[in-house]
């Protein structure tokens, strides 16, 4: 029997995904002026393809759709190789990496008025609606 239908771990999960997509930007931002470093940013295709991959499947009929892909690539990290804002071959956009920082944190904040929604419907039901 599950408990709480899935919300819980999709909700981990997309937490997951803006935890390392934290550490990317700020990575990022502490690099803005090391020479001919490039800037990273989270595949979010790549993660969803590890979450797709975690699932186990078991076709019983071959009209089934076979989801037991094993050609992906769990880096969840890219490398944009595609210019440079400096002299020194870096490419990270400040403004840009600073937009991401800002949007990121307002979808970590959202995520996590969601779980404290959840709880507390949870304890609510367990204390019985007192």
């Amino acid at each position: 029997m599950n408990l709480f239908s899935n919300t819980f771990s999709t909700l981990e999960n997309a937490l997951n995904y803006s935890s390392t997509r934290q550490k990317v930007i700020t990575n990022n931002i502490a690099n803005v002026d090391t020479p001919n470093y490039k800037a990273q940013d989270v595949s979010f295709k790549n993660v969803l393809q590890d979450s797709i991959d975690s699932i186990k499947t078991n076709r019983t009929d071959p009209r089934h759709f076979d989801l037991s892909d094993d050609s992906t690539d769990s880096n969840v990290t890219i490398t944009q190789n595609n210019g440079s804002y400096n002299n020194n071959g870096n490419s990270v956009d400040i403004d840009n990496e600073m937009s991401n920082l800002a949007s990121n944190q307002i979808y970590y904040d959202s995520l996590i008025e969601l779980e404290k929604g959840k709880l507390s419907s949870l304890l609510n039901v367990v204390k019985g609606g007192q």
